[in-house]
């Protein structure tokens, strides 16, 4: 039995060290290949968002790959690739997790799971490698602590129906840090991705209030003063937060009745000229370091729970605890019909209702 027991923990170890070892190979391989490429152009990945710029630093000084981005939308990059096919002037892109399955079906976009794959949640991937989300964001509040007008900061969403300041959620027809926002109201009070009308009614009753602000929370309107409570992504909200001249005014936080988490995804360009350097670059993304780099840009990595960060990089970081009560988009479809919805029935239950 014993001799059985060795045998089958020596098999195991064998097929461990095989694995491991051709991990390796195909490391070098990969590396090799793109080293000789030489480049990697990307779109949606600009030096000032989620600390692109470390990535794109390490990657040019650990590999010697020249980088270029064009700044564009999710459905502009998926579009690019679409229109450019052969003639492809970007290897990677950056996009919302709605966009990684319409990049599927489309067919612009080509797998590669890099070697730390199996800490993705499967809820945040594709199974053939095709995307992954790198970053997670996750609805949070951003509170002025010296514009509440003696309310106290919320820290639930049922505290938004009884406080005295003007809440700030942006247009939720454009922009899908908004639509999240709802979607987030949603899943709080009992709704879920088909069923959004417990947001529309909270924040209805907000409006009748004379408390819903249309102002956008973006980093301009909050050093104006503008914004009181605003929802915004948690990486967003922590970037305003550390560029403001007195960040001890302002508190970050998720809010304890519950939030949505989403995050982007990167999307390898089915027609790259430089694809091996593409997938390098994912692999490096997906890497303690790159991580890492993200974190220093106030996004939370995907694999969080698996790093240890360095201190001053987790205090740019919400504590774990507060995403115990966080959902994933559970119905992807179900919510691009209501998103797609979401504009029409906004001016029709909600902004009517302003005074």
């Amino acid at each position: 039995m014993k001799k059985l027991f060795l045998a089958s923990l020596l098999g195991s170890s064998i097929a461990l060290c095989s694995a491991a070892m051709a991990a390796n190979t195909d490391l070098k391989t990969l590396e090799a290949a793109a080293r000789a490429e030489g480049a990697v152009n990307s779109v949606g990945m600009p030096d000032d968002w989620a600390n692109w710029r470390g990535t794109w630093e390490d990657l040019s000084k650990l590999y010697g790959l020249k980088h270029i981005d064009t700044d564009m939308s999710s459905a502009q990059e998926v579009a690019k690739f679409a229109a450019e096919k052969d003639n492809a002037s970007a290897d990677i892109g950056d996009v919302g997790a709605a966009f990684g399955p319409i990049a599927v079906k489309q067919g612009v976009v080509q797998p590669y799971k890099p070697t730390t794959w199996e800490q993705v949640p499967d809820w945040a991937k594709d199974k053939d490698g095709n995307w992954a989300l790198a970053y997670t964001g996750t609805i949070a509040f951003i509170v002025n602590k010296k514009l509440l007008h003696g309310s106290e900061a919320p820290t639930r969403w049922a505290d938004l129906k009884s406080g005295k300041y003007k809440v700030s959620i942006g247009d939720v027809s454009t922009a899908a840090q908004a639509a999240n926002g709802v979607l987030a109201a949603a899943l709080a009070n009992g709704g879920d991705e088909k069923n959004i009308q417990p947001a529309l009614l909270m924040f209805a009753e907000i409006a009748k209030q004379g408390r819903l602000s249309l102002a956008n929370p973006t980093i301009a309107t909050m050093e104006k003063g503008e914004i009181e409570v605003g929802v915004v992504w948690d990486f967003n909200g922590l970037s305003y937060r550390a560029k403001m001249a007195n960040p001890d005014d302002y508190i970050v936080l998720i809010p304890s009745d519950g939030s949505v988490i989403s995050g982007y995804t990167t999307i390898i360009n089915k027609y790259a000229k430089h694809p091996n350097a593409a997938k390098l670059a994912r692999e490096y993304i997906f890497s303690d370091a790159g991580q890492t780099n993200l974190a220093r840009g106030n996004a939370r990595p995907i694999r969080a729970e698996h790093l240890q960060l360095p201190a001053d990089v987790q205090a740019k970081l919400l504590p774990n605890e507060q995403y115990k009560k966080v959902t994933p988009i559970k119905d992807a479809d179900a919510w691009e019909k209501t998103s797609k919805a979401l504009p029409q029935k906004w001016q029709e239950e909600v902004i009517i209702n302003m005074q």
